[in-house]
């Protein structure tokens, strides 16, 4: 028979066990053999055991097949529905080899079975070889759980990175182009207003990549970057030829996100960069810069940020104008419909100006 010692060599010494079965003599004979190495509960039903689970998990169940009221089977079951007891390791017991019932404990969740009445040097080898395999199990789970949270702590870190640069980026924008003070921030919240409402109304289905679209939105004039300070930062109006040199923000800007792009496996997150960078500038009505696209051949995000960044260029103080007033900048754009703007997007719009006003209420306070 297995010795005590071997049973502590497996790591395994002092397990809790419950010995369900309906049979006095069984229970006694199977708690004598194995209390010197476990620690040995005794059922005598079903009904029993799930008494005793309520404040108590085993290691291992030695589940006795034929019982009245609820036998194994039915047991076994109840067991795997319940989330607190369905990984807990069940051998069944049985006084007849009988392969179809065999089939079916395994096909039910058995780990193995075991005839009565009892021999006990195999009682205690299955049921060591069954904790070992318990054991590993569930140390295995633990390392790959731990793994995975080491995966989505280094994975959110390089997500905040991300969003680091990028906002830097803006900042340095920002910082060169002085006219425009927190621009970036603010059409950020513009854009969201607009795509969570188009959300809601079931008319944007990447609502999962909206915090990504968001960061990246940050980027629309990173163009700017390479526009002379005396014409980005003029203290009056641009003459044509000025405004000309202006609107290549554009064309720098997608060239710069298109040299990044070529440089790094992360073209999928710098796609709403490009996009919203390369057409932001586009109009409804196709007399928009710098490709003269028109209607939905402009990217919606595009669209969207067209309209925000309209907004916001009204309601901000240049050397060459006072601010505009909500209800002025509103008026003006739903005078756009069709000509600047996407008519559904002005709808929309409307639906979410007071997210505006709060928004250009922050830049005021």
């Amino acid at each position: 028979m297995i010795g005590l010692s071997e049973v502590m060599d497996m790591n395994v010494y002092r397990s809790k066990i419950v010995l369900v079965d309906d049979n006095l003599a069984t229970l006694k004979q199977g708690k004598s053999l194995l209390q010197a190495c476990y620690r040995v509960a005794t059922a005598q039903s079903g009904a029993t055991l799930f008494e005793h689970l309520e404040h108590d998990i085993p290691d291992l169940i030695l589940l006795d097949v034929a019982m009245p009221e609820m036998d194994g089977f039915e047991a076994l079951k109840r067991l795997k529905a319940d989330a607190r007891h369905r990984d807990i390791p069940v051998i069944f017991l049985t006084a007849k080899s009988d392969e179809v019932s065999e089939l079916e404990g395994f096909g039910l969740g058995a780990v193995d079975y075991i005839t009565k009445p009892f021999s006990g040097p195999i009682l205690h080898r299955r049921i060591a070889n069954q904790l070992l395999y318990a054991r590993a199990q569930a140390a295995l789970k633990d390392h790959t759980e731990n793994l995975e949270a080491k995966v989505q702590e280094q994975l959110e870190e390089l997500i905040e990175l991300k969003a680091a640069i990028i906002s830097s980026v803006a900042d340095l924008i920002e910082f060169r182009d002085r006219q425009t003070g927190s621009h970036t921030t603010r059409t950020q919240q513009y854009m969201a207003a607009m795509i969570r409402e188009l959300i809601r109304q079931g008319r944007y289905v990447e609502n999962d990549k909206l915090d990504a679209l968001l960061h990246l939105s940050q980027l629309h004039d990173v163009g700017k970057i390479a526009i002379p300070d005396h014409i980005l930062n003029k203290p009056g109006k641009l003459t044509a030829e000025e405004f000309e040199i202006m609107k290549t923000h554009v064309s720098i800007g997608v060239a710069i996100l298109e040299k990044i792009m070529a440089n790094t496996k992360a073209k999928d997150f710098l796609h709403y960069a490009l996009l919203i960078a390369g057409t932001h500038h586009e109009k409804w009505d196709g007399s928009g810069y710098p490709n003269g696209l028109a209607g939905e051949d402009i990217p919606l995000e595009g669209r969207i940020m067209a309209l925000a960044d309209v907004y916001d260029a009204l309601i901000s103080e240049r050397p060459y104008k006072n601010a505009f007033s909500h209800e002025e900048a509103r008026r003006i754009i739903i005078e756009g419909p069709g000509t600047h703007f996407d008519p559904d997007l002005v709808d929309v719009f409307l639906r979410v100006e007071h997210e505006f006003i709060e928004a250009m209420l922050d830049k005021s306070g």
